[in-house]
């Protein structure tokens, strides 16, 4: 769940992008996962949907480092954060085994697009995920 305001906004990056709406200093946490809100779906349940409702499950969806085998699909506009190399935002330990929190990597100004390195936490990341 996202934990700043954000708005969506077109992105020079890729289609749609999430952008904060406020200063966001370093450090501070932007998104974590939070149970019962964000989604957490094991591969045989997955493997149920229809193939066209998996199609568009999978472009707003990652595979989880943390628990192999399972897809996380964030239900609020963080699954609209655009991969970097030089990400802005950064995934640390969350503290309870679950996926990891995201915070600022450095002070973000508001209307700056937020951004993420999809490898820090896709398990089946390609580079055909950045086209």
């Amino acid at each position: 769940m996202m934990l700043v305001r954000t708005k969506l906004g077109l992105s020079s990056i890729h289609g749609i992008g999430l952008f904060a709406d406020q200063d966001i200093p370093k450090g501070t946490p932007v998104w974590e996962f939070t149970p019962g809100f964000d989604q957490e779906i094991p591969r045989e349940q997955f493997e149920k949907i229809p193939e066209a409702a998996r199609n568009d499950f999978l472009k707003y969806s990652y595979t989880s480092k943390k628990n192999g085998g399972y897809y996380i699909l964030c239900c609020d506009d963080g699954r609209f954060f655009n991969h970097s190399e030089e990400p802005n935002v950064t995934s640390m330990p969350s503290g309870n085994g679950s996926e990891d929190i995201d915070v600022a990597a450095r002070d973000i100004k508001k209307g700056e697009e937020l951004t993420c390195d999809y490898r820090s936490f896709e398990a089946a990341f390609t580079e055909e995920m950045l086209a």
